[in-house]
């Protein structure tokens, strides 16, 4: 089955910020940056990049999709691990470069580390001298080697 889904036009900035018409502003690779959420606890779980075909096969299918730059390839979340993330709500901003996907996270983690969020690492603020991350909410939740099965 072809996709026939399309994207608006990008028109005025009244058009882009008020309208009604989806236009995402993809960056000079073709890109935009998602940023995903657990749709129940609004916790930030990971960001990533759509191109245009990961977001079009996203709002298609309702699972998420991602474009990888350093592998240069599209991805579904959780097509290796199984934690998959269907998509309950997919918002675009104010001027439509950045997208919030809040999800409904299959298995124990959208994190390749093993945790349950990216987000597991916190810049301390105030501090002079060399900066040292700080672990927050840092437990792992599965095991990514038995997972991925890498290192």
């Amino acid at each position: 089955m072809t996709d026939t889904s399309s994207f608006s036009p990008r028109g005025s900035t009244a058009d882009v910020e008020e309208g009604l018409g989806f236009a995402p502003k993809f960056d000079a690779d073709g890109l935009v940056t998602a940023v995903v959420t657990d749709v129940k606890s609004g916790d930030v779980l990971m960001v990533a990049h759509m191109n245009a075909e990961a977001l079009r096969k996203t709002v298609k299918s309702g699972e998420a999709w991602f474009y990888s730059r350093s592998r240069q390839k599209l991805w579904k979340k959780g097509e290796s691990s199984g934690h998959l993330q269907r998509v309950v709500e997919l918002r675009t901003d104010c001027d439509q470069d950045a997208l919030w996907l809040k999800v409904e996270q299959d298995g124990p983690g959208a994190c390749h580390t093993g945790r349950r969020s990216c987000f597991y690492r916190a810049v301390p603020l105030g501090q002079k001298g060399a900066l040292k991350l700080e672990f927050r909410d840092a437990e792992k939740t599965f095991d990514p080697v038995a997972t991925y099965g890498k290192k």
